[in-house]
């Protein structure tokens, strides 16, 4: 079986813009590339477990988010880094763009990106982690049964994972 570190995104791998989904927006974290790369290098999948409650509000759709997805895989790639896989939740319950205005089993606290990820990767969630800006992140991670968690402080995400993985 596989090891993950699932990773939020906005607000631990970029700035967080609120509602960002043009590449021109994008602001890189410090240490998010090499933290990727990290991943990478040392056995574990990297994976993007993320909220994007702006397509079911109509703010903007999966396409916006699939080109801002592809743009950080080709950014990553000339780092010599990858992310191996991106789950994202369009779900919101107050959202006005149906289908995506309800109330699913995806949207983080609930595990399920995180468990998807496990069965389409062959990953053990309990030699996995979570990163995360938020409580709901974490929750998300914990809910999960992730071997651990980490709330990020928005410094530096190389160290912070480092440190996680320390801990555990």
């Amino acid at each position: 079986m596989n090891k993950a570190i699932f990773f939020d995104r906005d607000g631990v791998l970029n700035i967080d813009t609120i509602n960002l989904h043009k590449i021109e927006d994008w602001v890189w974290i410090d240490g998010a590339k090499e933290a990727i790369k990290y991943c990478n290098d040392n056995g574990y999948l990297a994976i993007i477990i993320t909220n994007q409650s702006g397509i079911a509000r109509g703010i903007f759709t999966e396409d916006d988010v699939e080109k801002v997805h592809n743009f950080v895989q080709e950014e990553l790639k000339k780092f010599g880094a990858h992310l191996d896989g991106v789950y994202v939740c369009p779900h919101h319950v107050e959202g006005t763009v149906a289908p995506y205005n309800i109330d699913c089993e995806c949207r983080k606290p609930k595990p399920g990106m995180i468990l998807q990820a496990c069965k389409d990767f062959d990953i053990d969630v309990k030699q996995s982690y979570m990163v995360g800006d938020k409580q709901r992140d974490c929750d998300a991670g914990i809910n999960a049964g992730v071997k651990g968690t980490c709330l990020f402080d928005g410094k530096n995400l190389l160290e912070s994972v480092k440190k996680m993985l320390e801990k555990n």
